[in-house]
Order: structure tokens, then sequence, then C-alpha cells
């Protein structure tokens, strides 16, 4: 009896279905020993959802705490648990190999140690050490005990790893354990090191979501605006290669992101301008501002106690500085991208008013939308880009990771 057709593997229907920003990437995911391997289904799969192909390799440690099969799973294809005669470290990793990536999440003390001094008697190291012989970016994701983690000699052993061009990253202590970073950690870093770089060695500030001004020590005066456009106009940034600040209320844990914490419109406009000053002090100067958030327009005189509820509440409310305007006064040359938000006008209204912001301030780009359309608040959002010197508006709808990348790949052509 013939063998049944299966058809394509189960995973293949979830690739590219949160980007492509991976697509025709092949990535080798070395899974040693931890109790942390448990995450690596979760890591496959992410990669998987953003194009990318997937192949696992497993040390007997590893395959202890998950099963082959279930990495089998996660990327659709056969996971190598020993070497066998088509020298499988060298047909992914070799001079001519394969792949582009080599990643080992988690990675084991005993595993980094190993990398670090040439010691190839595992699948996964002697895949470690085919890659530093053809080049191939190199990814550790350490996962331990803490008390190992702060062995005299795995930091020595790290050292060396980083000095070797391995990419490190993590981990987060917490309980006593070195653990493995988020899964968005990691695929963030995985995009940096494969992109195009088209922002390698630029600095880039950004602001983003929602500031608040006090009524009294409970209430405030605040808008809708969530932060995403600007988280993911910073992980853009980063992941083509710019040094990226990004100056916003919530704290997000960032990978590879300096944040700066604020609550007030004047204190994000004091940071903004201090931080573009320490930098041009020190000869590394940003080279553009990202403008996206959503500062308050207005604030009013606080109150130190609580204001008592049940009776009339007068506010009188001042305008707030222009951000954008205290910056150009400082620095006239920075490359700035401004964005304008307005509510009910015609789409030809909207980039008029784009337009005549853009030339009142010599901005280098400005993102126009309608929120009374949506985007406050939400995943998807509408915009329409003016850029200097371009004639055309650019239209975008979609996903904000998908516009962020989009506003980021213009900025990279105006610098």
């Amino acid at each position: 009896m013939a063998e049944r057709d299966r058809g394509p593997h189960p995973t293949l229907r979830i690739k590219g279905t949160k980007s492509r920003s991976l697509t025709d990437k092949k990535i080798v995911l070395g899974v040693t020993g931890s109790i942390a391997a448990v995450r690596t289904v979760e890591l496959a799969r992410e990669l998987v959802r953003h194009g990318a192909d997937v192949y696992g390799v497993m040390s007997a440690a590893a395959t202890e705490i998950i099963h082959p099969y279930t990495l089998h799973y996660a990327t659709g294809h056969d996971v190598i648990t020993k070497l066998m005669g088509n020298i499988e470290h060298v047909e992914f990793l070799g001079m001519e190999g394969s792949a582009d990536l080599f990643i080992v999440a988690p990675c084991t003390a005993n595993t980094i140690s190993k990398i670090a001094t040439g010691v190839s008697d595992s699948t996964v190291t002697a895949f470690a050490t085919t890659a530093f012989g053809s080049d191939i970016p190199i990814i550790v994701v350490p996962a331990m005990h803490e008390t190992i983690y702060k062995s005299p000699v795995l930091i020595e052993n790290l050292v060396k790893l980083k000095k070797l061009g391995v990419t490190v990253i993590g981990p987060r202590i917490e309980e006593g354990l070195a653990k493995i970073v988020s899964t968005e950690a990691i695929v963030l870093t995985i995009e940096r090191a494969l992109s195009q770089k088209k922002l390698l060695g630029r600095h880039i500030l950004i602001t983003g979501g929602a500031t608040s001004e006090q009524i009294d020590p409970i209430r405030i005066l605040t808008n809708r605006s969530s932060g995403r456009t600007g988280v993911e106009l910073a992980r853009a940034a980063y992941k083509q290669g710019a040094e990226v600040a990004l100056v916003h209320s919530s704290a997000r844990d960032l990978t590879g992101i300096k944040e700066i914490l604020v609550e007030t419109a004047h204190e994000m406009i004091d940071a903004c301008i201090n931080e573009l000053r320490a930098a041009k002090k020190h000869g590394e100067g940003y080279d553009a501002l990202i403008s996206s958030a959503a500062i308050a327009d207005f604030t009013c005189e606080s109150s130190d106690v609580k204001i008592p509820s049940g009776g009339e509440l007068h506010l009188r409310l001042v305008p707030t500085k222009k951000l954008i305007e205290e910056v150009r006064k400082e620095f006239p040359e920075l490359a700035i991208v401004g964005f304008k938000a307005e509510t009910n006008v015609s789409e030809q209204e909207l980039i008029r008013r784009a337009r005549e912001k853009q030339q009142a301030y010599n901005l280098a780009m400005v993102v126009a939308n309608d929120v009374a359309a949506g985007g406050i608040g939400t995943e998807d959002n509408e915009v329409f880009i003016s850029r200097a010197g371009v004639e055309d508006i650019k239209h975008v709808k979609g996903a904000k990771k998908l516009i962020a990348d989009a506003i980021v790949e213009d900025l990279a052509s105006f610098l």
C-alpha cells in the first residue's frame, strides 16, 4: 500500500504570520541541558512566525528535558541529536553552509565554557566551533543558577566569547536564578543580527506614549496613547543597527535599547534636551529624533493633597511647551520626524496640515493620521508619510510594527 501523502508540516501554517523580517533566513537553534529548554518550543515557533526556517540541534542532556519530537513539531524539521555521515555541522555552518545564524538557547555554563575553549564533544559545541570557522553569527543565551553565573571562570569565558564576536543576551537575575531572557528579546536580537543594518553607526532618539499632568496626588490629565508606536519604532531602528534611546513613561525592558522614563510633558522635553546635549558633549551626537509621543498640550496647577470629591472642580489649563520647537532652537540641523494627529478631517486636509507642520519646523518627515478612524490604543493604524524632498505621499495601513518599519526605512534613506 502506497504511503499517504502527508502534505506540508503544520508549522508551515504559521510561517510569516507576524512579519517577514526573517523570511529566507535559516536559523540553527542549539538546545542544551537547562530546564529553560522548555522555552525553546515557544522561541522556535516565534521565529517561524517571523518567516524563518528553524533547525533544531540538541545535546544529549537537552533530550532528557524535552523530547526531540517536541522540537520537530515546533520547527517542522527533523532534529539533530547526533552527528552522522552527512556531517550536519558542516552542512549547515561550514564555509559553504546553508545557515545564516547559530543560536544556543538556553546555553548552560558547561556549554559556554566548552565553546569558549574550543571543546567540540557534543552536537551543539561542534556546531559552534564550525560556525566560528566560517564566520557565521553566533548568539548565546545563558540560563543557570545565579551562583554559577557569578563564577569567575564563567565570567571570564563569557568575556572571551564576546571578544570572539559572540552576542550574549541576558540573563535575567530573578529568584536566585540567571534566567533566560524573553522570547521577544531573543527574536529582536536575531532580527538585528540578520538585518541589512541600514542605520548602523547611527544614534536615534525616540519619544513614545502619553504624558500625564498631575491634578492632585491621585488624579491626572492624560490621553489614550498606548505607547505601542514608540516601542515599535525603537525596535525597528534597533533592528537596523542603530543605537536607540526611547523616552517614555512605562518601562518595557527592551533588550539593547536605552529607556528614559518620564511622566510629564516638562519632564519629557527636559529629558530629550539633556540626552541630546550629553550625546553631543561626548562626541556621539544623535542623528535623528522621532517625536511620536502624545505629549500633553496643557498642564494645570496641581494640589499637594487630594481634592475632595462631591463638588464642582474648575481647572485652569495652561499650554505646555512644544518638544519640536524646543529641540529645533538648540539643534537646528538635527533630522526630526514629527507626528500629526487630527480628527475627522479629509485625507487631503490631513496631508495639507502635515506638510504645513513639516515646513514650519524643517522636518525630515511627518507621519499623519486621523485618530478618529482608529490608531490610539489599538494594534493597527493608518498613516500618511510626508518626506522632505519627495512629492509623493506614502500611505501605510496595517500593524504598527509594519508602520514603524516603513518609517525607519524612509528615515534611513534620508540620513
